[in-house]
């Protein structure tokens, strides 16, 4: 590890085992707040896609006091973000219900009040590359403390996802259920899926009449040091081809730091209803596009590498898809996705990785929290 990544970890090991936990006890006293929902993020300036269902539903609700924390960490000054922190904690001490939807130092900092119940939406159904602590690169060895602790309740989109959660993210057992993943509600709106192809064409009328193929690729490395991986064989299988209209949608991590790389504006889960088949490689992205039950292609180059590094969960050729290596693989696999595969594939997939989310998964989340 860099010695500057090294520093910021024990900067952020510091805030999370010292500061944060004596802000919390000069307001863990106070009389809970019946009814306060947080919604809080540590990723996004603004309500972050996985939470605006429960978001929606949550502010419907009668005699609900809703309190909102959103902010990039990454891209706040150190003031701000101790000023920042200094509210999160008061509120989080005397709150009944939390949401959030990633990693969020600040919930697991403390020694929690049971009255407090915390959510963890997560951002991603299914079961793809090895992440929490499964994965070195995301909680390294020497960090101390549980980044996932405190919570309540942590939602997965299907009951093969829970045992391999609950030991990723070491949870206690019965915290991780299969409610389905509130985010994935949106995709079964018929309304929602209408709106997108409308916004898609009136952005890009030069697409009509053309297969829609969006490229999603998941960054490689860390978030403070994005790597993208396959791009010229993209722009070469795509070049000057009249079949096919290309959109690229590259990870929020890489496009931050590369930023005259801003491809695509529109949001990728409002382009899923919109493409005829997804290009991705190691991407959650392609849990939520399964709702739809279209084809798909994996396209890695680094395939070899990236399972000896990382890893997947399931094997990775078990899913109904083609597995590209090469440009003339990735010309291959489209072609044969679009024209042969087999949609009895897609449902079994779908069945394994995102079973529990039928449009429903909100409502579920809810009554398991007792709040509706």
């Amino acid at each position: 590890m860099k010695i500057t990544a090294y520093v910021k970890q024990l900067a952020k090991m510091t805030v999370q085992h010292v500061y944060l936990p004596v802000v919390y006890s000069l307001y863990k006293g106070k009389k809970i707040r019946k009814n306060t929902v947080i919604f809080a993020d540590a990723h996004h300036n603004s309500l972050p896609f996985s939470m605006k269902c429960v978001y929606d539903e949550v502010k419907r609700i009668d005699n609900v006091t809703v309190e909102e924390f959103y902010l990039d960490f990454q891209k706040c000054s150190y003031f701000k973000l101790v000023g920042w922190l200094n509210k999160f904690m008061k509120s989080y001490a005397t709150a009944e219900y939390v949401f959030i939807c990633d990693n969020f130092l600040p919930v697991s900092s403390c020694k929690k009040r049971k009255e407090t119940k915390v959510t963890q939406l997560w951002h991603a159904g299914g079961l793809m590359k090895k992440a929490g602590y499964d994965c070195e690169d995301s909680i390294p060895k020497f960090y101390k403390g549980n980044v996932f602790k405190n919570y309540d309740l942590f939602t997965v989109s299907s009951e093969n996802c829970v045992e391999i959660i609950t030991k990723s993210m070491r949870q206690p057992e019965g915290i991780v259920k299969a409610t389905g993943i509130s985010r994935s509600d949106i995709y079964f709106d018929e309304k929602y899926n209408e709106n997108c192809i409308k916004e898609f064409y009136e952005k890009y009328p030069q697409a009509k009449g053309k297969k829609i193929i969006l490229w999603a690729p998941t960054f490689r490395g860390t978030a403070d040091n994005p790597q993208l991986v396959g791009e010229e064989m993209i722009d070469k299988v795509f070049s000057d081809n009249d079949e096919y209209f290309l959109v690229k949608k590259l990870h929020p991590h890489f496009e931050s730091k590369n930023a005259d790389r801003v491809t695509c504006d529109i949001p990728s889960e409002r382009l899923l209803p919109v493409c005829d088949l997804l290009i991705t490689d190691y991407s959650s992205i392609v849990f939520d596009y399964l709702v739809y039950r279209k084809p798909f292609v994996f396209f890695t180059p680094d395939y070899d590498e990236y399972m000896k590094t990382r890893g997947c969960y399931v094997p990775y050729e078990s899913y109904p898809t083609t597995l590209a290596k090469t440009e003339k693989e990735l010309s291959e696999g489209v072609r044969y996705e679009l024209s042969e595969r087999n949609k009895q594939d897609l449902d079994k997939a779908f069945e394994f990785h995102m079973g529990a989310c039928d449009g429903n998964s909100t409502l579920r989340i809810l009554k398991v929290l007792g709040i509706k």
